[in-house]
């Protein structure tokens, strides 16, 4: 028996590690993260994360709900609710923030993704769409960011 067989066609997916995060998904795609998860889970080299069916404002509003349950029931205390507390009940609770969103397709929107995580991120945003954005595209997006981080640096003072 798989782990989400109980909740039928669809299945809520967190794991606790730092391979993927995100909210209801069915089955048949659960399968496959799962398989991803497991492939992974050996791995210390660069985080992926990736959100399934992911609602920033969703994850924002369940957050403070969870805190207000806490302060309710006295597990909490309002004066303890600081942007480390509110991070950790948001579904990528244990995971940095990312450093750099890549946005491909053309847009200039952030559409509902990562709103809180992202506020001290690089943003890179690529006209070429996703199926097309290939290694050649994702090194010029690390270029951008290698370049970001650099004037960044040196304007704190750094090397």
């Amino acid at each position: 028996m798989r782990w989400w067989d109980p909740f039928g066609d669809a299945v809520l997916v967190f794991p606790c590690g730092p391979a993927l995060f995100g909210q209801w998904v069915v089955a048949a795609a659960a399968d496959a993260l799962d398989g991803l998860v497991a492939a992974t889970a050996g791995n210390d080299g660069l985080q992926l994360n990736l959100a399934v069916n992911y609602s920033a404002r969703a994850d924002v509003r369940l957050a403070a709900e969870r805190i207000a349950r806490g302060v309710a029931d006295g597990s909490l205390a309002a004066e303890d609710i600081d942007e480390q507390l509110v991070s950790s009940y948001l579904s990528t609770g244990g995971m940095p923030d990312p450093d750099l969103l890549i946005r491909p397709g053309g847009e200039y929107r952030l559409s509902n993704f990562l709103l809180y995580q992202l506020a001290g991120a690089e943003l890179y945003l690529s006209g070429t769409f996703w199926p097309d954005f290939d290694a050649g595209e994702f090194e010029q997006a690390l270029a951008f960011f290698r370049e970001r981080t650099a004037a960044d640096a040196a304007a704190d003072g750094g090397p």
